[in-house]
């Protein structure tokens, strides 16, 4: 146990901020002009510390192992400077390793299991993800087209964004797939003008959806079903589809198909966007230092991440051609910054919404994984990225003369007309 105290010692001392550890026994080390306050109460929570496995720390944090004191934003500084090294690294598999990844993405990824895990998440609280979200609760990466724009703001940015990329026409056939608490959706049938399909696996975002969708009086051309992707109907194709915040949730090994999909869903000369977080490098689904077993466990059972390489490669190989990509990573450092201060600061009308013992582990995980993934963000571990596609081409001579029944206008033009 010296050594391990001992490690703790070293470790302190070298952290560009001032910290104090109070050990299991009262023993306290460390600063004491601390901007962090450290109470382990086990002594597995000292090793974890010794041996930089925060996503083990966030672990022990949730099960009440430690107590933490101190602005997220410090806490995640110090989090980054006792890592013994990249989590993309640490997460790095070979062959075998990449193999029985690919097995489990596909025992993950039942239409079942993807329901259940889906709603673990989504299901939790209402009332508690509108305490930190915007007013639509977009629960995405927003853009923050000028600097100073609130999280608010940017989030219609983002919206809008996607829909110009799309080029949203009035009375076009729009596709949401995994439309969240409906912000994409219904900002595209009230302000494009189209006829809007969304779907989700949550019961709560369904039924909010659906609420809105009348009060609005948008009955007669937007809709919202519990669906899952693979059962969407292909018989009346659609002219543009989202997917936002979505293919996380896919699984690597269903890609392919999930790319195929959304092509046989999609008129020839539509066009698709995807949009999602993918890995910072290109042998991981997730971050190593228990990172993503914190994930997993906590926030997002069965979500795995992929390279834009991958995304790039499976796109092709379910028959879509990529046109245009957009790296939203800074944006979303900067969205889940927004999110994690606005929740700090409602701490008590989260634990009365949560409620209870089970309230509380799960408030200290969103803490950890809001505060954690804008870290992610910031280093590059993870990034957001947006893939404009279309049909693969058809060997058509007139693509550049803007016919009617081609969406993709091949020039930057569209991007700066207003």
């Amino acid at each position: 146990m010296n050594s391990v105290l001992s490690a703790v010692e070293n470790k302190l001392a070298a952290l560009p901020l001032p910290v104090e550890l109070t050990m299991p026994d009262g023993t306290r080390v460390g600063a004491a002009n601390a901007r962090i306050r450290i109470t382990a109460k086990d002594k597995s929570a000292l090793a974890h510390l010794a041996a930089g496995q925060v996503g083990v720390l966030g672990e022990d944090y949730v099960q009440g192992k430690l107590d933490i004191e101190g602005s997220m934003r410090d806490v995640m500084a110090m989090a980054a400077a006792i890592l013994p090294g990249s989590p993309v690294d640490a997460a790095r598999g070979g062959r075998l390793t990449g193999l029985v990844q690919r097995l489990l993405s596909v025992w993950h990824h039942s239409i079942e299991r993807d329901a259940r895990q889906i709603q673990f998440h989504y299901d939790l609280s209402d009332d508690f993800y509108a305490l930190w979200l915007d007013p639509r609760r977009v629960y995405s990466c927003a853009y923050f087209r000028e600097p100073d724009m609130t999280v608010a703001q940017a989030q219609e940015a983002k919206l809008d964004h996607i829909c110009r990329k799309l080029r949203l026409h009035e009375g076009e056939r729009f596709l949401d797939v995994g439309a969240g608490w409906g912000g994409l959706l219904l900002w595209a049938a009230e302000n494009y003008g189209v006829d809007a399909t969304g779907i989700t696996l949550s019961k709560n975002q369904h039924a909010h959806v659906n609420r809105l969708i009348q009060e609005k009086g948008l009955g007669g051309r937007v809709r919202m079903e519990l669906l899952d992707y693979r059962k969407l109907d292909e018989s009346r194709p659609y002219d543009k589809i989202a997917s936002v915040g979505m293919f996380e949730h896919v699984g690597r090994a269903q890609l392919q198909g999930y790319f195929a999909k959304l092509r046989r869903l999609l008129r020839p000369g539509g066009l698709v966007m995807n949009h999602g977080i993918t890995a910072g490098g290109l042998r991981n689904s997730e971050l190593g230092s228990g990172m993503g077993e914190f994930i997993e466990k906590y926030i997002f059972p069965g979500g795995e991440l992929t390279h834009i390489s991958n995304v790039l490669a499976t796109l092709t190989d379910g028959g879509l051609e990529g046109l245009d990509i957009e790296n939203l990573r800074p944006h979303y450092a900067r969205t889940l910054w927004a999110w994690s201060d606005a929740l700090e600061a409602c701490l008590p009308q989260a634990r009365a919404i949560l409620g209870g013992d089970q309230g509380e582990r799960s408030l200290r995980a969103y803490r950890v994984y809001l505060a954690g993934c804008a870290m992610g963000f910031e280093h590059g571990w993870i990034a957001l990225h947006q893939v404009l596609a279309q049909p693969m081409a058809a060997g058509r001579s007139d693509e550049l003369d803007y016919p009617a029944d081609l969406s993709y206008p091949w020039r930057r033009d569209y991007i700066y007309q207003r």
